[in-house]
This record gives structure tokens, sequence and C-alpha cells, in this order.
């Protein structure tokens, strides 16, 4: 009897220590799924995880539209880096650092690369009914030559003669402002941009008017504001029209 009964318990006794170990085992990892969604022009991309190059459809290198998912193990107290560069130059774009506490926030990865902007925001264009413009702004390198400290400025979009087309409260750094439609009136008649201190009308650096000439064509519009230095100044640009692309 006492040889059954030391039986029983050692056995109880592993499976206690069976169950603890994978319960373990279960905590210490969790499962990684990346959906990709990104856009290049015209530069030529490459993606690395963990400094192995990323394939899409064969290709190693891509250009334009860039879709594709990526599924791994993300243990604790390990980094998994995921990566962008410029192909031709080697140049890293952008990193993110993946880890067992953060990798909720990777489920879905947005970007857009032009020519010195880079976005890591979802982008949708809006939909604009004929005869219509709509505009929408985002300012993702604000304060990078003129030192402001905002997050955020005020644009007021006008006609050349000062008439006031829409107002955008709060153009920031990381995602377009909701769209502001009005009815179209000219394709060679130029629109502008001021740019102000949030519920104000002071310049949000300075004090001369900032005033950034805008490219209008009817239906949506998604322009890309960019400091910029142009004959030893800072300038804001807005040449990019992402719509353009989508």
């Amino acid at each position: 009897m006492n040889k059954i009964f030391a039986l029983l318990l050692l056995t109880m006794l592993f499976s206690c220590t069976d169950t603890t170990v994978m319960e373990q085992y279960d905590t210490i990892q969790k499962p990684g799924d990346i959906t990709i969604s990104g856009y290049s022009k015209p530069d030529v991309v490459q993606m690395r995880f963990n400094g192995s190059p990323i394939a899409i459809n064969g290709n190693t290198s891509y250009t334009n539209k860039i879709e594709t998912n990526i599924q791994f193990a993300q243990d604790h107290g390990e980094t998994n880096k995921l990566a962008i560069y410029n192909n031709e130059t080697g140049k890293q774009i952008a990193q993110y650092n993946i880890t067992y506490d953060n990798i909720d926030d990777f489920k879905k990865l947005y970007f857009f690369n032009f020519p010195g902007v880079f976005l890591q925001t979802n982008v949708v264009k809006p939909q604009v009914n004929l005869g219509k413009v709509g505009f929408e702004f985002i300012f993702p390198n604000l304060g990078e030559y003129s030192g402001s400290s905002l997050q955020n400025v005020k644009g007021v979009l006008k006609r050349e003669n000062g008439a006031v087309l829409a107002e955008f409260d709060n153009i920031g750094k990381d995602n377009f402002t909701a769209v502001k439609i009005y009815s179209f009136f000219s394709s060679t008649a130029p629109v502008y941009l001021e740019l102000y201190k949030q519920g104000t009308t002071e310049p949000y650096v300075g004090s001369g008017i900032i005033k950034v000439k805008v490219k209008q064509r009817m239906g949506a519009n998604l322009i890309v504001l960019q400091e910029k230095i142009e004959n030893g100044t800072w300038v804001v640009k807005g040449d990019i029209d992402v719509a353009e692309y989508l």
C-alpha cells in the first residue's frame, strides 16, 4: 500500500511540474503577425527582418505599391528589428524595434516613402463629388528648420484675392487632417495656405506671414507640407500630393 501511495504522489508531482513548465513556456513567446502596406516612388526600397531581406513575389527590392505579411515567434526579452532601406544607397530610412511588450502595436504597418519625406500613416483617399475640391494636410517635419517646438499648426486656405476657402485647426506631424471641401473654381488660379499658431492669427514662427502655394485640382488633394532650406532661408513647401499615387 505504501508503495502504491508513493507512486501516486510522484505521478502527481511530475504532472504539476509539467503543467508549470508548459505554462511558463506559453508566457515567454508570442506569435508575431505583421501586415505591411507601403508605397515608395521613385526610390526602390528593401525591407529587412533582423538583417535578412524580405522577399515579396520573389523580389528582395521593390517600388510603387508594396504589400506583404510576415509571421514569426516573438520571445520574451528579445527584440526583433524590421527596417526599411534605400536599395541603391543602402541608407536606412526607418527601423521598428519589436518586443514582447509592444508586439500588438505592429499588427498593421503603413508607410509612404517619397524624396525627402517618409510618412508612417495610413492614407485613405476621401470621396469628393464632381465639381468639388477636397484638401487634407500633414506636416511631418514641422520644426526641423524653423526651430518650432509646436506639434500642430492652424492652416487657412485662401484664394489669391484673400477669400477664405477652408480652415484647418489641427495640422500635425503624424496624420492627415479631416477633409475640407469647397466648389472648384479654376484649373489655373493658385490657392495659398497660411500657417498660424493654433487658436491665433500669429505665424507659427516669427512675425512674417507664412504662405504656402499649393496645387489645386478637382477632387481630392492630400498635401504633404515640408520645411526646406532655399537660398539659406527656411521655407514651407506643399509640392507633394499623395492623392496622385493612390
